[in-house]
């Protein structure tokens, strides 16, 4: 993983000063997000950063309209994005992936709270289902909205899995998929659309990411239900995606299927992420089951109380870094 220049360090620190004061928010936790936090960055990258804040003033949790729970800077080279200390519980409650990569992310850039121990609270103690769905939605969606050619009409999209020919003066007809069923639609209809899309090798690896974590979390909380281990189930996927195709996808994954993933990965660090290379994930591999046994997957998710406590924690931090060492 390269390192972050000096510069950005500089410029995310007065960025997020800057937030600070017209905000009226503290900032005790922000990290690198996006490529550079799961090691797919290229020399054109941008730096996006997540991170967690603390309203200055807490009566505004009592308040009728309350704190916002995003903010969102765009800097050019630098985006913020970041979350209000209670939404971030509550995400890391539903175990939602945006969520917890925050805390594992490698990189950091402000650490007056340190997220070491929440990480090992949550990867102890995730829900594999809700994680899963994170996965598999993020997977299909992208799928569909970046690789899949597909019809538009009113807002709602349908995915072309097929052109034959047919009747009237354009003399095809496309075969859609609509929710879990097939239809035809003339090509001479004109109540649809037709959409382009630009299947980069940058879009195409994000849906591989995505649909390989999913299966592979799937595959391993299966495999630990035969076999009677529920000590080491679910294994969760390394958030460097070279590290998990070297360690642990082979566990789950044929050769040609990894090989074809870290070829993506390969370019995208090479600088080729907007070169157009069509589809190279294919549909039902970027389409994970949707119904998941919660027998076997379901585990009851981190406890409030614990993440309350950890809560307490970067408000403390909050209040330091702001210089009002009250505490609680």
């Amino acid at each position: 993983m390269s390192p972050v220049p000096s510069r950005v360090r500089t410029a995310v620190d007065d960025h997020l000063e800057e937030l600070e004061e017209r905000r009226e928010v503290a900032v005790p936790l922000a990290v690198a997000r996006g490529s550079h936090a799961w090691d797919g960055a290229g020399p054109d990258s941008d730096y996006d950063v997540g991170f967690v804040f603390v309203p200055t003033d807490l009566r505004r949790y009592a308040h009728l309209e309350g704190p916002e729970e995003t903010i969102v800077a765009d800097h050019g080279e630098v985006e913020l994005q970041g979350l209000d200390v209670r939404r971030f519980a509550e995400l890391l409650a539903d175990s939602n992936e945006s969520a917890l990569a925050l805390c594992r992310s490698p990189i950091r850039y402000r650490d007056a709270f340190d997220p070491t121990d929440l990480r090992a609270y949550l990867e102890r103690t995730y829900d594999p289902i809700d994680l899963y769905h994170d996965w598999r939605s993020i997977a299909a969606s992208n799928y569909r909205k970046y690789l899949s050619e597909h019809l538009v009409r009113d807002g709602e999209t349908y995915p072309i899995e097929e052109v034959r020919e047919g009747g009237g003066e354009d003399g095809r007809v496309y075969v859609v998929r609509d929710g879990d069923e097939r239809r035809t639609i003339s090509a001479d209809d004109d109540r649809y659309a037709e959409t382009a899309t630009r299947p980069t090798v940058k879009r195409n690896l994000t849906i591989y990411r995505a649909a390989m974590y999913a299966r592979y979390l799937r595959a391993t909380g299966e495999r630990a239900d035969g076999d009677h281990d529920h000590d080491h189930d679910h294994d969760l996927p390394a958030l460097s995606f070279e590290t998990f195709l070297r360690e642990q996808a082979p566990a789950v994954f044929d050769p040609e299927r990894i090989e074809r993933a870290r070829a993506l990965l390969e370019r995208k660090r090479a600088g080729d992420g907007d070169a157009e290379v069509g589809d190279r994930v294919g549909r039902e591999f970027a389409h994970p089951p949707r119904e998941i046994d919660p027998t076997v997957h379901a585990r009851p998710g981190p406890e409030p109380a614990r993440l309350d406590a950890f809560v307490d924690g970067m408000i403390d931090a909050a209040r330091v870094r702001r210089g009002d060492g009250r505490g609680r």
